[in-house]
């Protein structure tokens, strides 16, 4: 059959899915069908392992499998960012390599670009790699590493030439993160939780054919993936759909069986950062406690689901406009920054609702119940969690100060602050600490 519109995208789907789910396959038998049938992954192109559907169309096909009671397709940083980066950079051999791997789940990806001394200016990383032959040595450390604990692969920058400009001496490499000389610290939050990592890099090496995008050019493949990670945390970017098991060969998920990781809704539970049904739940709170008619809780709750709306509009118009060969310019970044701002205002919001139970809080995950115990509110748990985790989206992904900087910059016009970062070489740089 060809997939023309969205309508036969789901004819299709739901066809294939009646002749192949099996809840009694494991994980891994079922990412394998799903994955090598190029629906794990259907916007990337169909050389690398997708169907070349429109963005709105795989989430068609996400939400597809969800209603169907199928696992979803495996989840994390391999699908997000690293297939569709290595789609527009990588060699057809690398793409081959790869993706397979990627969207099947053997395989889980972290991303290593984030230097203590090299958050916002991620131009100025100190990470070195030094070639040896067909190798390149390596010896750095990273920070902020989501999933780097069950990551068999990494996203990796380094600083390849020291003696041209800082944006010009970036190499982007596909990095193994199972070899000695690789030590991963988790970083625990003030969520109870440990998402981040920091992973310092004695030796390690990776070979020369594993770069992506060629020599020196990592900095435009790391604004690739940039550019994939905030159109997917911005505002309603986000996969309710993929699967509730964790890709990878250390998480342990893989062997175990896959119609264990389907709720009777078909569908996972979201986490503090999902935006799906965020508004609901705070509604729900706000009536439960006796304050839905209250004039500030109705303006902020009002407030929130305009927000909502606005992004769902926006994505719609974007959807329109590249139908058109169109575009809107700087749309990750207003996506991302709308994101952060409605997970800010649902923190006061479900802060103000809770009062002094919004103290009440346990942070390891099994004493968690305790919280809702004590606080007579089975959603407070949540809300505190969102709470407390509204923070970190306005800082991943690029500060909210670098967006307004590229929205301007690049989209407006506006002038760069003066600097020479732009013409002095790496090693003539003034270094921070």
């Amino acid at each position: 059959m060809t997939v023309t519109t969205t309508t036969d995208v789901v004819a299709e789907l739901t066809a294939w899915l009646e002749e192949n789910w099996d809840p009694e396959l494991t994980v891994g038998q079922w990412w394998e069908r799903l994955g090598m049938a190029g629906w794990s992954a259907p916007s990337l192109p169909i050389d690398a392992y997708g169907k070349g559907l429109s963005r709105e169309d795989s989430v068609r096909v996400q939400q597809t499998i969800a209603s169907f009671g199928a696992l979803g397709a495996p989840g994390g940083l391999g699908l997000l960012l690293a297939a569709p980066t290595i789609a527009v950079h990588g060699t057809q051999e690398q793409k081959d390599r790869y993706l397979p791997d990627i969207v099947t789940g053997k395989a889980a990806w972290c991303q290593l670009f984030s230097e203590p001394g090299a958050g916002s200016d991620l131009a100025g990383l100190g990470t070195k790699g030094l070639k040896d032959g067909e190798e390149w040595i390596v010896n750095g450390q990273k920070v902020w590493t989501s999933g780097g604990k069950v990551a068999d692969m990494g996203m990796l920058l380094v600083r390849s030439d020291v003696d041209v400009p800082k944006h010009q001496g970036i190499s982007y490499f596909a990095f193994n993160m199972h070899q000695p000389g690789v030590e991963i610290r988790p970083l625990r939050e003030m969520t109870g939780q440990a998402l981040f990592n920091e992973v310092f890099l004695t030796d390690v090496r990776v070979a020369d054919d594993a770069l992506i995008g060629g020599l020196n050019n990592g900095w435009a493949v790391a604004n690739t993936t940039l550019a994939f990670e905030r159109a997917g945390l911005g505002a309603g970017g986000g996969s309710e759909s993929a699967g509730a098991a964790t890709p990878g060969t250390i998480a342990g998920d893989l062997e175990r069986r896959a119609g264990d990781f389907v709720s009777t809704k078909g569908r996972r539970s979201g986490g503090p950062g999902g935006m799906g049904g965020l508004t609901s739940l705070l509604m729900e709170t706000a009536k439960s406690s006796g304050q839905s008619k209250q004039p500030l809780v109705r303006q902020e709750l009002a407030q929130l689901f305009i927000m909502n709306e606005i992004a769902r509009y926006t994505n719609i118009r974007s959807k329109g406009l590249k139908a058109k060969g169109q575009d809107v310019p700087g749309l990750g970044n207003i996506a991302k920054l709308s994101m952060s701002r409605i997970l800010r205002l649902a923190r006061d919001t479900g802060f103000s609702l809770l009062g002094p139970a919004g103290t009440v809080y346990r942070y390891k995950h099994d004493e968690r119940d305790e919280s809702a115990e004590a606080n007579q509110n089975p959603y407070a748990a949540s809300i505190i969690s969102l709470g407390l985790f509204a923070q970190g989206p306005q800082i991943y992904g690029g500060t909210d100060e670098i967006q307004h900087n590229i929205l301007g910059e690049r989209v407006l016009g506006l002038p760069k602050e003066p600097n020479n970062d732009k013409v002095t070489p790496f090693s003539a740089l003034p270094k921070n600490g």
